[in-house]
């Protein structure tokens, strides 16, 4: 029997769909998609073993050698800078990370900006490189409110349609990064389990070509 491969998917919708590719790339494991409780699922003969993670915490199990492999979003990733190897954009689970703000908004460089955000690890690191001076509000809600409640003077968000954005009458400024799904990699099970990494690196890419 080959060695297990730990992955690590993202609950929900995107999970969902990235387990879609992954067996449809030959690392099928039936009892995922059964109704139960359980919180592991293996496939002996294949040598693969799943199971489902927050997505914010995907790349925590991956860095820390809990998952060899697993799949987070590059927003993740920009904001947290875990010790892994990113090997693959799956092309899915598209938005963009942006700076959004009032339709009246007009930066007065003289004035420190009020940057409300999740992200703030990303939102320090754009402002920076612009050589702005920012002053970060983090929060864990719902960002809109905070230019509308004159919290902040913009926001760092991630944004996919815009929808949630018109309907609090706030627009895009700017877009800082494009985002999407990213298969990662602990650096030692790539060291130990190459071959077997590398099979499900190739199945994976032959399907996001297929997608595309």
């Amino acid at each position: 029997m080959e060695r297990m491969l730990n992955v690590a998917l993202p609950k929900g919708r995107l999970g969902e769909k990235v387990y879609k590719m992954f067996k449809e790339a030959g690392f099928e494991c039936p009892s995922i998609e059964e109704e139960n409780r359980k919180l592991i699922f293996e496939n002996e003969k294949l040598g693969v073993r799943y199971f489902w993670a927050k997505p914010s915490d995907v790349a925590i199990y991956v860095e820390r050698g809990a998952a060899d492999i697993g799949v987070a979003g590059k927003d993740i990733l920009l904001e947290y800078e875990p010790d892994i190897y990113e090997m693959l954009d799956l092309n899915m689970g598209k938005c963009r990370m942006c700076v959004a703000g009032k339709k009246d908004f007009y930066d007065d460089r003289n004035k420190t900006l009020r940057v409300a955000t999740k992200f703030s690890n990303i939102a320090g690191n754009y402002y920076n490189s612009l050589g702005r001076d920012i002053d970060i509000i983090h929060l864990n809600g719902s960002i809109e409110i905070a230019p509308i409640l004159d919290l902040s003077d913009v926001i760092v968000d991630l944004v996919e349609t815009g929808t949630t954005l018109k309907e609090n009458n706030l627009e895009v400024i700017e877009t800082i990064v494009p985002i999407s799904a990213r298969l990662i990699v602990n650096k030692v099970s790539y060291e130990f389990k190459k071959a077997e990494i590398q099979k499900v690196v190739e199945g994976l890419s032959r399907q996001v070509k297929r997608n595309d």
